[in-house]
């Protein structure tokens, strides 16, 4: 263990909403107060996700500028608490999305106890969140990163940093909801949205054993791409004629990255068969549209959602990835150019996930 800091952090800082448009600042900040149970990370790679644009802009709320983004690092520990266990100084190791939870320190947490630290009512986000003493999370457009070590974890080898890094946040948004809702050998799966989030959906499903791998997208410029990845067969919603009637009945689950408030929800459940299941992970900044009562009551559909993961769960993907050589699709860009990047994302440029690296 060693408890030793001798570096600086720095990072990619959005003090306004117009940090969204490519005027995020270089500029130092202080991290959260140091605990015997933090690990301090030196970031090699950082994803880029959806998430970020939101916060950015303040479209999920308010912003508590100035706020350093990126959720989806992975780098090496140069500082390890003694009170941390599994992590050591020099291990590849990463974070995601959320960076802490009670794990009861607020009295009992049903989830917390439960494994579920992702649905904990205190959880801490990895950047615009709050710690439990009141500090405040920073991300990783970063040189650092210091997080609770319960939500650090070691890369497996043969798992590149650079594929490992996405995994982290918009790899197991994809995951947990294909696992958690019976996706495996005999299954039907949809993946609505061939982007940052629907391609992982793909891979995952294919991974996961599923028979078919259905790829939806409103258009067909990524059926090509759809199918590289290992989709069955491939919708366009807004050029193929009466799709939901063609596909009616043909998906035991279907997992939707969608983040406008304009899909198609109603064509969308056509497609289950009975007993399906429709999982939202995509978050629009409006309401979803509305739906009536029996297009859930004739089939018996359920509706749900998913957030992310719990540490088990975010281990288990990440092992499997490395057991069986999946590779999401990415493009590298130096840490340098991450005002570009945020740009050429919000203008739907990638192919499929930006990583910065420094």
């Amino acid at each position: 263990m060693n408890s030793s800091s001798d570096h600086k952090f720095e990072g990619w800082m959005g003090v306004d909403k117009s940090a969204v448009d490519g005027k995020m600042v270089w500029q130092s900040y202080e991290p959260k107060s140091w605990e015997e149970t933090d690990v301090d990370i030196e970031i090699t790679h950082c994803g880029i996700c959806g998430s970020d644009l939101h916060t950015l802009r303040s479209g999920w709320g308010e912003t508590m500028y100035p706020c350093v983004v990126g959720h989806e690092i992975v780098g090496k520990a140069v500082r390890v608490g003694s009170k941390v266990t599994g992590i050591n100084v020099g291990d590849r190791v990463g974070v995601g999305a959320q960076c802490d939870s009670c794990l009861g320190r607020k009295g009992n947490c049903e989830e917390c106890a439960a494994g579920l630290e992702n649905h904990c009512s205190h959880m801490t986000t990895t950047y615009d969140g709050k710690f439990l003493n009141g500090d405040k999370s920073y991300g990783g457009y970063a040189k650092y990163h210091r997080s609770p070590s319960h939500f650090v974890f070691k890369i497996p080898d043969g798992l590149p940093s650079s594929a490992a890094a996405p995994m982290l946040c918009g790899g197991i948004t994809m995951y947990s909801p294909l696992k958690n809702n019976g996706c495996s050998p005999g299954k039907r799966v949809g993946i609505v949205g061939v982007g940052g989030l629907g391609h992982f959906g793909i891979l995952w499903a294919k991974a996961l054993g599923a028979d078919l791998v259905v790829g939806i997208s409103r258009r067909n410029n990524k059926r090509e791409d759809a199918l590289n990845l290992g989709a069955n067969a491939y919708i366009a919603t807004e050029e193929d004629k009466d799709w939901e009637t063609a596909y009616a009945r043909s998906l035991d689950l279907i997992i939707c990255t969608i983040s406008s408030p304009k899909l198609p929800l109603s064509k969308y459940l056509q497609l289950l068969r009975t007993k399906g299941r429709f999982i939202q992970v995509g978050a629009p900044e409006e309401a979803l549209p509305a739906i009536h009562a029996f297009e859930l009551i004739i089939k018996g559909i359920t509706i749900g959602g998913s957030p992310i993961s719990s540490p088990d769960d975010i281990r288990e993907m990440l092992q499997l990835a490395a057991d069986r050589n999946v590779r999401p699709w990415i493009q590298e860009r130096p840490m340098t150019e991450a005002n570009k990047a945020v740009v050429d994302l919000g203008n739907d440029k990638a192919r499929y996930r930006y990583v910065l690296f420094n």
